[in-house]
């Protein structure tokens, strides 16, 4: 995962309209928080990665038209002084996405401490 987020491309965030009621889309939406990253290949799909720099390394994958609000939040920074930028997306109910979490062939189970 450390190889994909040195690689891959910093997602720009466009500018998207706050909404005029947090309740509305509280109601219709649900956030996710993570490190954003343009998706390899498809310009339609964001991937947004949950814990950069831990050891687990699940990330999600939306389409861009699912997204509905984006708020930035704190970026964290490694040990080694490396920043990522944070953000808390918030999805459209029903959308159709991917939870990806990579783990080498022959463990019996993910860690998931």
């Amino acid at each position: 995962m450390k190889d994909l987020l040195q690689s891959g491309k910093r997602f720009e965030i466009e500018a998207y309209k706050k909404p005029k009621n947090a309740g509305d889309l509280k109601k219709a939406h649900v956030p996710f928080s993570g490190s954003p990253l343009k998706h390899p290949y498809d310009p339609e799909r964001v991937i947004l990665v949950a814990d950069p720099f831990g050891r687990n390394n699940l990330y999600y994958e939306f389409r861009s038209r699912d997204i509905s609000y984006i708020e930035e939040l704190p970026g964290i920074v490694d040990v080694d002084g490396n920043a990522v930028m944070m953000v808390r997306v918030w999805i459209k109910k029903m959308s159709v996405a991917v939870l990806s979490m990579p783990f080498l062939v022959g463990e019996t189970r993910p860690d998931l401490s």
